[in-house]
């Protein structure tokens, strides 16, 4: 496949993504061919580790293709978006339960289904240019692919204003929100690679890694909390509007282009997911219960539309910030009975 370049070498299991003037986008067969991958290499002595990278300096990846769910939503088969999710974030859990190391390297943008790829193994290296972000309320999704495990694990409610705002987040701040583990310039990526399949032995990575940047969202971080510390979208609207300051005009401005539903869905799953016990699989369940119906009930083929097929830019949203009813949140985030993720393949 040409858009994903998949072998051993050395010790090593090598993934690679190879669509970089596509920034990288996953692709369904890019996902099920590293699914693929990760079941070839679990009980192979041949591998002792795995290394996932992308081609190009601009992405690591940019997110999911998302213009054949479009495609097909819009003429009412919501089969195919359903299917790329579950199958989708039946390979997130893989990645995330993995018992071999495996190691990502995220350069430049690593957006929503990047972070599923790269976001959730056990060693995550950025550098310089790594801006990594969660994106989907401003095309009426919700963060998803794991992201929301994520998000309600970062410091405070941090998890909150990176996803309802999109912000991205640099080397430093990747680390300090629990996004990735390692801060290692990219120019001695080639040589920490080599090193890796060399021995098959993950030391090389803390042999390799340096102090990351200062994070700037670790500065802001008691304003974050504070302004992000109500009980739903309108608290946060009304602490937004009522704050004096730059960042909390900057904020608002922000987050009022986005999909209002998908925001007060967003802030309905992080407090569920900051519960003791939870899992990946929990985190994914729950997204999936918001993927199965948001192109039927949400906003998100309106999104899509707005951003990637017409691009003016100016979607129409089914609710106001104000008037987002709880039973439309409530209908989201129902469980789904017959129609539950599990994770077994079909």
């Amino acid at each position: 496949m040409s858009d994903i370049s998949i072998r051993i070498e050395g010790r090593a299991g090598r993934i690679t993504l190879t669509r970089p003037k596509a920034l990288n986008a996953l692709s369904y067969d890019m996902c099920m061919a590293v699914e693929q991958a990760l079941d070839a290499w679990r009980d192979d002595p041949a591998v002792s580790l795995i290394v996932i990278d992308a081609e190009g300096d601009k992405a690591f990846c940019a997110g999911g293709d998302i213009a054949e769910m479009y495609r097909t939503g819009t003429t009412g088969d919501y089969g195919y978006g359903r299917k790329f999710w579950r199958d989708e974030y039946r390979m997130n859990a893989k990645l995330a339960e993995y018992p071999k190391p495996i190691v990502s390297l995220m350069q430049g943008f690593t957006m929503g289904g990047g972070v599923g790829l790269g976001g959730h193994v056990r060693h995550r290296v950025v550098c310089d240019s790594s801006q990594i972000s969660m994106p989907e309320c401003g095309i009426g999704f919700v963060p998803d692919v794991g992201g929301s495990f994520l998000l309600a694990r970062a410091p405070g409610r941090l998890g909150e204003y990176l996803g309802l705002t999109a912000a991205r987040m640099g080397p430093g701040d990747a680390i300090h929100a629990g996004f990735a583990d390692y801060y290692i310039p990219q120019d001695q990526w080639p040589a920490l690679i080599s090193a890796l399949s060399d021995t098959g032995d993950i030391a090389a990575l803390d042999q390799a890694a340096q102090t990351p940047p200062d994070s700037p969202m670790a500065a802001q971080q008691a304003g974050i909390d504070a302004l992000f510390g109500g009980n739903g979208l309108t608290d946060l609207f009304v602490a937004l509007q009522q704050a004096d300051s730059d960042f909390a005009a900057k904020t608002l401005k922000t987050i009022s282009r986005n999909a209002p539903l998908s925001m007060a869905v967003t802030l309905d799953m992080l407090p569920r997911l900051r519960a003791p016990g939870t899992t990946i699989r929990t985190a994914l369940e729950l997204e999936y219960r918001v993927s199965h119906r948001i192109m039927e009930h949400g906003d998100f083929l309106e999104g899509i539309r707005a951003a990637i097929i017409d691009k003016d830019r100016n979607p129409h949203w089914k609710h106001a910030p104000d008037t987002v009813p709880d039973d439309a949140v409530a209908q989201m985030l129902a469980p789904l009975g017959a129609d539950t993720l599990g994770f077994e393949e079909d």
